[in-house]
């Protein structure tokens, strides 16, 4: 559910910078982030350009301090009120467009509500797993650098009990993650395309987590920039990494041993 939460805010977030770039597309120029709290804020406030630039610079700057906590002040203010004046927006139906701005900005404040609510009960039943009061973690997985609770609660979640996989293989086939072959008559290959049956669930949390891991995890980072080194594409590299994660949250989970660096696991196959 909190996958598809995030989807939806994904494409409400797509929709919002589409009217934005028919209004006022010099709009994101004004945050680093368009979606930031002082800019939903402002968006629902004053959706319109023309808004922007009539209202009270003062007033402008007074709103910006109260929803940024003191970050963004008059010099702010000025930035967004003169991209206001000079906009290449279209002027027709701002009304109806506004409209719609205000309302996709508080259907995505509303879901992302939502998924705090749930992030809030997936560490609550992550605590539970909890060995004992002093243990400094919830779940072994939880201990590899990349996999936060969340992606830790959907990894366990969709694989339930690691005996039911004989080996890392199965684990890797059952996300998805393992190549597909192409064979005809006379030959039969693996081609660098993962499979993707299994679990959807599965698969966006290790791919997710594999993603993280290759930029927080110094061993899968190297792992990651061999195989950039040797040619692969970025999405190629990446399933490597997720598939040689599968392989370590196999050994640990199966052992019931937190993450070691130093530890010498037993490693899968080069098939990236």
């Amino acid at each position: 559910l909190r996958f598809e939460f995030i989807r939806q805010v994904g494409s409400l977030k797509n929709r919002v910078l589409g009217i934005l770039d028919r209004i006022f597309p010099e709009y994101p120029g004004c945050f680093s982030d368009v979606f930031i709290r002082t800019s939903k804020e402002l968006l629902k406030s004053y959706p319109a350009p023309e808004e922007l630039a009539e209202v009270d610079l003062s007033e402008l700057s007074a709103f910006l301090k109260e929803h940024s906590r003191g970050s963004f002040g008059e010099e702010r203010a000025k930035k967004i009120q003169s991209l206001a004046k000079g906009t290449f927006g279209i002027t027709i139906a701002l009304d109806a467009f506004s409209l719609q701005l205000r309302l996709l900005i508080e259907q995505i404040e509303f879901i992302e509500e939502q998924i705090k609510v749930i992030e809030d009960a997936i560490n609550e039943v992550m605590e539970e797993l909890r060995p004992s009061k002093e243990t400094p973690y919830r779940h072994v997985i939880e201990t590899i650098p990349g996999i936060g609770p969340v992606l830790a609660a959907a990894i366990i979640g969709e694989i339930g009990d690691i005996s039911r996989f004989p080996n890392p293989r199965a684990l890797v086939a059952y996300a998805g993650l393992d190549a597909t072959v192409r064979a005809s008559g006379l030959f039969e290959g693996t081609r660098n395309r993962m499979s993707k049956r299994g679990s959807p669930v599965l698969r966006n949390s290790l791919w997710l987590a594999a993603v993280s891991a290759r930029r927080f995890n110094p061993e899968l980072k190297a792992y990651y920039e061999l195989k950039r080194s040797q040619g692969k594409h970025l999405n190629v590299a990446t399933g490597a990494v997720a598939r040689k994660l599968v392989h370590l949250i196999y050994s640990l989970w199966k052992d019931n041993r937190p993450y070691d660096p130093d530890y010498q696991w037993s490693p899968p196959g080069n098939n990236a």
